[in-house]
């Protein structure tokens, strides 16, 4: 049986893993193993999309923003589809049961999320009709659909449609020579309906047109035909209208535009493997008409062609969602760019960059001195980048190392590190083949450092390389030094502008140490290393994560009180769960920061009363993970590239590491913890029942946890 990459061969991996001595099970506490206890994952991590279409409701937000938002509730719903729902699907067909705290069952879990799903598709398309298309034009910005065009219009719409459409469609009839084709994932495709006879004398009843991928789904028109506003239309506008220029001789009696969502894991025989990058290319291949999973009809598609489209698909009426208006209304986003218009944004702010950047001193120097954090996005990744360059350069280093999970297209690190192997220096790279949706991003980056003389490694089959690590080695005064950047977020200048993230710049003797024994683990074949300073998945994070719960819950049981906080992206590892309900039973008064999905219930009397979940939706995507113990008045803060997910803990190769410095754990404690405790705008209270309350700031002052960084940063 093919399993998801993520899945796939777990049991021989756990095996190993035992067999070298580490504990690859996660045990619940027996007193808390009542499945009500915990909530579905999958649910859990749909409910978030309501909250990110609470920022597009939310009239407080510029209006370009809640446009973005809704676009990103929209694409964020496509990936839930692609990869959530297809794996239920699977599981569901082939008979899989893994075995989950919340015991609920496939059939029960894919009900819910069609009911929730539905919900959140009107939701979105009454934002689209009823307030955000009259907000837009109210501020001189139309989407022009077919019955609002004016003569003009028209005339400038039909020659663009002649000179830079039509030549590039390729309608396809339905016959016995042309049976219903292969509709690739995600296509904006229109099914046509005809009649009358063609040229060869063939009945025409229906035919189908793809839009192609080559085109622009947003046309803006020109000012000359725009009467002082910004106009747009939909290429299925387009398409639509001016369909009968496709089938001369005949009548089309309507069309009606449809897309269908399908499985995007990849799949692999992890047994069979023998060549990584081969195995994921060859699944790439194939990943764009893998099984459907939803289809997205227009809401004026007549019953019987839905049926059709249902049948060739192999979808039930449960698969089917109506939308009211167009059915890719996400790419709607991209007037985004189109548009100069500040006042409809959010303020640009400029990123601070590191001072030992600014004043052009050595990094190395710098770093040498003392340790260098890191805050993205109020901090620039320029400095990142400046260490990779400066290393790149440098006489004395001898060896570069680092892991790449999402790098993104014309990266400059990348740049910098084929500059270092041109140099002669050793440079090794981790790239992680199986970061999902870039893995077609990453073979082309690993071919490229290839050729470079870059010595690429794609981690451990059946783990996800996902720590994020960069090492160099320089020589000084006749010995080595080691100096590492760990963080919590990705290699990439793009999302550190957009997510917030920590990073960590250190010459430390021990993390040195354990970061190339961490390099060596990932590109050798070595046994289970003990690491001094740095936790790691799948060995000792796990276990040390709840040796730290279980002692916060000793102290408390001593009277000495308990406190933990953490703030991460989802939580649903039932160990962990079940330890912090005891650790809320012994007293321990726990805060948890989750952004996304959650499974714990907070607040349940003689369970979790001592626990609060809150969920922090804003500007930028909260993405960075801290870790943070009392330890009876000795605070420990520990950074990580891990969620508290079992994939993370277990079936991952992940990073925590602790900031030993006492101002600079001073102050991820003060911005990354105590600041979205504060929070009272942008902070969503998660409720027993699995439903989340939106905090108001009441009597208290409104306070923006992200604004205020953005305040303490550009001050």
């Amino acid at each position: 049986m093919n399993l998801p990459l993520d899945d796939a061969s777990a049991k021989g991996t756990e095996a190993g893993i035992a067999a070298n001595g580490v504990d690859a099970t996660s045990e619940a506490h027996p007193e808390f193993s009542d499945p009500a206890l915990y909530l579905n994952r999958e649910l859990a991590q749909l409910e978030f999309n309501f909250r990110v279409m609470a920022q597009a409701e939310d009239a407080s937000n510029p209006l370009l923003e809640r446009l973005r938002f809704l676009c990103i509730s929209c694409t964020n719903l496509d990936e839930f589809f692609e990869v959530r729902v297809a794996i239920l699907k699977h599981q569901l067909a082939f008979g899989e049961t893994y075995p989950r705290a919340d015991a609920l069952a496939i059939n029960e879990v894919l009900a819910q999320i069609r009911s929730r799903a539905m919900a959140l598709v009107e939701r979105q398309y009454a934002f689209w009709n009823r307030t955000l298309l009259p907000e837009l034009e109210r501020e001189g910005i139309r989407f022009l659909f077919r019955k609002s065009w004016t003569a003009k219009q028209r005339n400038w719409l039909h020659g663009y449609f002649r000179q830079e459409v039509l030549p590039v469609l390729s309608p396809l009839g339905l016959d016995p020579a042309h049976p219903f084709p292969r509709i690739l994932n995600k296509s904006l495709t229109l099914a046509v309906v005809l009649s009358g006879k063609d040229a060869f004398g063939r009945e025409g009843h229906m035919a189908l047109l793809r839009a192609p991928r080559s085109l622009p789904r947003i046309i803006r028109l020109p000012g000359q035909v725009s009467d002082s506003t910004i106009d747009f239309v939909f290429l299925s506008d387009l398409l639509h209208e001016f369909m009968d220029e496709l089938f001369p001789g005949m009548q089309v009696k309507g069309s009606y535009q449809f897309r269908v969502t399908r499985n995007s894991e990849l799949f692999v025989e992890e047994d069979e493997v023998n060549d990584l990058a081969l195995a994921v290319r060859d699944e790439l291949r194939g990943r764009g008409y893998a099984k459907a999973v939803r289809l997205e009809v227009g809401a004026n598609c007549p019953r019987a062609i839905t049926r059709l489209l249902e049948q060739n698909f192999e979808l039930g009426d449960t698969d089917v969602y109506l939308c009211d208006g167009p059915v890719n209304v996400n790419r709607s986003v991209a007037i985004y760019d189109q548009i100069d218009r500040p006042d409809l944004k959010y303020p640009q702010f400029v990123q601070r960059v590191s001072r030992s950047h600014v004043e052009g001193e050595s990094l190395f120097a710098a770093i040498r001195k003392q340790d260098i954090l890191l805050h993205h996005p109020f901090e620039s990744f320029s400095t990142v980048s400046e260490l990779v360059r400066q290393a790149s350069i440098d006489p004395d280093v001898l060896a570069i190392k680092q892991t790449l999970y999402r790098a993104g297209n014309d990266s400059v690190l990348v740049d910098y590190l084929i500059d270092a192997a041109r140099a002669g220096k050793d440079v090794t790279v981790v790239v992680e083949l199986r970061a999902r949706f870039d893995e077609e991003a990453n073979l082309s980056l690993a071919d490229r450092l290839q050729e470079a003389g870059v010595q690429v490694v794609y981690g451990v089959v059946g783990f996800k390389t996902h720590a994020k690590m960069l090492l160099i080695v320089r020589r000084e005064h006749g010995e080595l030094r080691r100096y590492v950047h760990l963080s919590t977020g990705n290699y990439h200048q793009i999302t550190s502008r957009l997510y917030t993230d920590f990073g960590l710049m250190t010459a430390d003797p021990e993390i040195g140490e354990d970061a190339h024994l961490l390099f060596m683990q990932l590109s050798g074949l070595g046994p289970v290393i003990n690491l001094k300073q740095i936790l790691h998945s799948p060995f000792t994070l796990h276990s040390q994560l709840m040796a730290k719960i279980e002692r916060e819950a000793a102290f408390a049981r001593a009277g000495k009180g308990g406190r933990i906080i953490a703030k991460i992206n989802a939580l649903n590892e039932s160990s962990v769960i079940s330890a912090l309900y005891a650790a809320s039973c012994a007293g321990v008064s726990i805060d948890l920061i989750v952004r996304g999905a959650c499974s714990l219930r907070p607040g349940i009397p003689g369970v979790s009363e001592n626990i609060r979940v809150r969920s922090i939706v804003g500007r930028f995507l909260e993405h960075s993970r801290v870790y943070w113990f009392n330890n009876d008045g000795n605070p420990e803060t520990w950074c990580s590239s891990a969620d508290w997910l079992y994939r993370n803990l277990l079936r991952r190769v992940e990073t925590c590491f602790p900031i030993r410095d006492p101002k600079l754990a001073s102050r991820v404690h003060e911005e990354a913890l105590q600041n979205y405790l504060s929070d009272n705008t942008q902070a969503w209270h998660l409720q027993a029942d699995g439903s989340y309350l939106r905090a108001t700031p009441g009597a208290q002052a409104p306070h923006c946890a992200q604004l205020a960084l953005l305040e303490k940063y550009g001050s």
